[in-house]
C-alpha cells in the first residue's frame, strides 16, 4: 500500500498547520526530513530540512502501526501555519519515492479497512466534523464512540443465536429432537425486533437533528410573518412591506436554537387570489408548511386554509399594534415564542436514537421486516425451519451493512468524497 500525506487542517494563513503521512514509508520520510524521530506517541520538536535547506521548526509526533487513527504508521508534522511554509514541505514529500498525495478521505478510508473504525462510525466522524451545534456536536461524537456498532453486534449475536437453533433442527431432521426450539427463537426474534423499533423511531429525530428541524411561520398576508422571521434571524432576510403578498416564493433562514440546528421558513400568506404567481406561492406554503416539523400560526383574525396539527404554536402577530402575542418590529414576545419553540423541539430530541442517517434506517427496517417473516415462517412449523433461517440471516446481512461487513462498496466513495484532503 502507499505511502499517503496531506494537510490536515485548513489552508490558508494560521498559527499551526498539520501535515499527516501514513503507510508503510511513513517513519523513513519521517527521518529524511526530520533527521531522527521521537519515540511513539512523544512529541519533540525538530529543524525540517529540505533539497534547498531548512524548511522551519516543528513538533513532531509519530505513532506505530496498529496504534494510530489509521492503524499504519503515522507522522504528523505541526509546523507553523505559513503557505509557503506548508508548500515546501508537501513539496518536499512529495519528491521522496514512495509517496504520494492522498485523495479525500483516504487517511479515514484505511481507519476503515484496517479496522480502526466501523461505516458507522466513519460517518459520525463525517458529522462531527460538519457538526454546526450542540446537539449535532454530541450525537455525532455518540455515533463516532461506537454505540451504533455496539447495538449492531448486539442484535447480531442474538439473531445469530436464533438461527443456529432452527439450523440444528434442520440439520437432525431425521433424529428425534427432544427439545422445541421455537420459545427460545421467539424470544430472540422478538427482543432484537422490539429495539429495532425503537431505533427506527429514534432515527427519524436523529436524521432532524443531523439536517435541520424545519419550522414554518404561517399566517394570512400582512401577519407580520416576514417580519418575525428577519427577528429571529437577526438580519433583513425577508423583504416586509405593507402591501399583502409580497412573499411568494418560501423563504429559508437556518439558526441555532439553543444548540439545536432549525430553519425557519417564512411562506407566502394563506389567501384565496386571482395572481397566478401568488396562487403558486401560496400551494408551495400549505406543502412546506405540512412537511415542516413544527409551524408557528401567526393570527390576525382572517380565516386559514390550514388546521394546526398537535404541538403546533398558535400566537397574534403585530403586538405593537395590539399589544397581544409577538411582535417582529419591537421584540415583544420573541424571547418566549423562542423558548416554546426550543421547549418542543428539545423533547423531540431526547427521542433520538444512533441511527442517524437514512442508510442506517432503511438497513433496520429491512432487518425488521426479515423478522417478521422469519416469526411467521417459525410459527408455521418445524418444516419451515429452513425458510425462517434464511430470513434470520437477510436481517443479519441488513444489520452488517450498517457497520460495513457487506453490501457497503457502493456507498463508499460516497461517503469518503466528503472528507477533506487530510481526513
Amino acid at each position: 500500500m502507499d505511502t499517503i500525506f496531506a494537510l490536515a487542517t485548513s489552508r490558508g494563513k494560521s498559527g499551526v498547520a498539520v501535515i499527516r503521512v501514513s503507510g508503510p514509508d511513513a517513519l523513513i520520510a519521517g527521518r529524511r526530513i526530520a533527521g531522527s524521530l521521537p519515540s511513539p506517541r512523544v512529541s519533540a520538536v525538530r529543524t525540517l530540512e529540505g533539497e534547498d535547506g531548512p524548511i522551519d521548526e516543528a513538533l513532531i509526533l509519530t505513532f506505530s502501526a496498529p496504534h494510530s487513527f489509521t492503524g499504519e504508521d503515522v507522522v504528523e508534522f505541526q509546523v507553523h501555519g505559513s503557505t509557503a511554509v506548508v508548500n515546501t514541505l508537501l513539496d518536499t514529500l512529495g519528491r521522496i519515492d514512495g509517496l504520494r498525495h492522498a485523495e479525500p478521505g483516504e487517511f479515514t478510508r484505511r481507519a476503515l479497512e484496517n479496522e480502526r473504525l466501523d461505516l458507522a462510525q466513519v460517518e459520525g466522524l463525517a458529522d462531527l466534523i460538519d457538526s454546526e451545534t450542540e446537539a449535532q456536536r454530541r450525537q455525532a461524537l455518540r455515533v463516532l464512540s461506537g454505540a451504533l456498532g455496539q447495538k449492531a453486534e448486539s442484535w447480531r449475536t442474538d439473531l445469530i443465536r436464533a438461527a443456529a437453533l432452527l439450523e440444528a433442527t434442520i440439520d437432525f431432521a431425521d433424529e428425534e429432537v427432544p427439545v422445541d426450539v421455537s420459545p427460545d427463537v421467539f424470544d430472540l426474534i422478538d427482543r432484537t425486533r422490539s429495539s429495532l423499533e425503537s431505533e427506527v423511531e429514534g432515527a427519524k429525530i436523529s436524521e432532524r437533528i443531523r439536517e435541520g428541524f424545519e419550522v414554518a411561520i404561517v399566517g394570512a398576508p400582512n401577519a407580520g410573518k416576514s417580519t418575525l422571521l428577519n427577528a429571529l434571524a437577526g438580519r433583513e432576510a425577508a423583504i416586509t412591506s405593507d402591501i399583502a403578498g409580497t412573499t411568494r416564493d418560501v423563504i429559508e433562514v437556518r439558526m441555532d436554537l439553543e444548540g439545536l440546528p432549525v430553519t425557519m421558513l417564512d411562506t407566502a400568506g394563506l389567501r384565496d387570489s386571482t395572481d397566478k404567481i401568488e396562487r403558486l406561492g401560496v400551494e408551495r406554503a400549505k406543502e412546506r408548511a405540512l412537511g415542516a416539523d413544527l409551524r408557528i400560526f401567526l393570527l390576525s383574525g382572517e380565516p386559514l386554509d390550514l388546521e394546526p396539527l398537535d404541538d403546533d404554536i398558535l400566537v397574534e402577530g403585530k403586538a405593537d399594534i395590539t399589544g397581544r402575542g409577538v411582535s417582529g418590529k419591537t421584540g415583544e414576545g420573541i424571547d418566549f415564542l423562542v423558548s416554546q419553540v426550543t421547549k418542543i423541539l428539545s423533547e423531540r430530541a431526547a427521542g433520538s436514537g444512533t441511527a442517524i442517517r437514512a442508510r442506517h434506517r432503511h438497513a433496520i427496517i429491512h432487518a425488521r421486516e426479515a423478522l417478521e417473516k422469519a416469526r411467521i415462517e417459525v410459527e408455521s412449523g418445524s418444516d419451515r425451519s429452513e425458510i425462517a433461517a434464511e430470513e434470520l440471516w437477510s436481517a443479519i446481512r441488513a444489520l452488517d451493512s450498517l457497520v460495513g461487513r457487506v453490501d457497503v462498496e457502493n456507498v463508499l466513495d460516497e461517503i469518503f468524497a466528503s472528507f477533506c484532503l487530510g481526513k
